[in-house]
């Protein structure tokens, strides 16, 4: 790992950015639309040319370069702000004090992400859990409504950030251990290791509505062993639920009217967006809340994140979630 210190590359020693003391995690993010691969020769200079367009961003306020960290094609790992310091790149005030950002020098026009930037975001997110981050792993659109830092560099992340030439599990036969990351689901998982996600779900007794949470170890079964037919999957009513939503619900603890919102609750709780405690059926105001952050999430503003659901909305919930929508 070759660590590129703001003095090196050419910036103040110390950023003026807001100190850090905790954070829950990191947030990966990249440029944008376009970057043009270059010679290392010609990446500090780059980086000061992204730390001069932050600072010239008057509406933003930057007060220093936005990112904790920068990583080249290279793989070499470029000092933004630092650790222990506040990130100005999220998008939320909320994401900036939990998590640091770390910003691959690439863009959509790049291709495919080489080994050695994926190596070298490996390096920056140890190196910022060294440093005292979370766990926590995400990209940048998790945090506000973006495509950052695209759909290829996403899926790295989902997987959990992989440092390139890792171990995969056996090819054919025999069982492996996984453990499960943040924004981790069964169905991800099973094709990322290429094992069809029921049978992952049978290997560990796990049942409808398929919460796994992040930290469980799971035992992951060898490609060659017989498939489990698919356990049927939970079916929501759009119409019953949305009854449910406009409808005062009873007292906790009483029956409930419709037992399809625990479901949903399930599946809101495993997003984090509700405490389990509350997935108790009732479709009450704290579910409602909820559902309304998972909107955002979407992209939706305005009436159309109001929280109560929608068809499009719970059938993205569903299919990540492991239930199926029905009128």
């Amino acid at each position: 790992m070759e660590f590129v210190s703001r003095a090196q590359w050419g910036a103040p020693a110390s950023s003026p950015a807001a100190a850090l003391t905790t954070a829950r995690g990191v947030a990966v993010h990249w440029l944008g639309a376009t970057y043009t691969p270059r010679a290392h020769t010609q990446c500090a200079a780059y980086v000061r040319s992204v730390r001069a367009s932050h600072l010239a961003n008057k509406a933003e306020g930057y007060v220093d370069i936005a990112y904790n960290l920068l990583v080249c094609q290279h793989g070499s790992m470029f000092e933004g702000r630092g650790a222990k310091k506040r990130s100005g790149a999220n998008g939320t005030t909320t994401a900036n004090a939990n998590h640091y950002a770390v910003c691959a020098l690439w863009a959509k026009n790049s291709g495919e992400a080489p080994a050695a930037l994926l190596g070298g975001l490996r390096d920056a997110i140890d190196y910022l859990r060294q440093r005292g981050a979370g766990t926590q792993l995400t990209g940048h659109r998790d945090h506000r409504a973006t495509e950052c830092p695209g759909d290829a560099l996403y899926a790295w992340v989902r997987a959990g950030a992989p440092r390139p030439g890792g171990s995969t599990p056996p090819a054919t036969g025999g069982t492996t251990t996984y453990t499960v990351k943040s924004g981790d689901t069964l169905s991800g998982i099973g094709q990322r290791l290429g094992v069809k996600w029921h049978d992952i779900a049978t290997a560990n007794k796990i049942t409808a509505p398929y919460v796994i949470r992040p930290g469980q170890r799971l035992a992951i079964p060898g490609k060659g062993k017989p498939s489990t037919p698919a356990p049927a999957r939970p079916k929501v009513s759009l119409a019953r639920l949305v009854a449910a939503a406009r409808t005062d619900p009873p007292k906790q603890g009483t029956p409930v009217s419709y037992a399809g919102a625990r479901t949903v609750e399930e599946a809101l709780a495993a997003e984090g967006l509700l405490n389990r405690s509350l997935a108790d059926g009732h479709f009450g105001t704290a579910t409602i809340s909820a559902y309304a952050a998972w909107q955002r999430k979407l992209g939706y503003t305005g009436r159309d994140a109001d929280g109560i659901p929608g068809k499009a909305s719970l059938q993205k919930l569903g299919a990540k979630r492991g239930f199926d929508v029905t009128n």
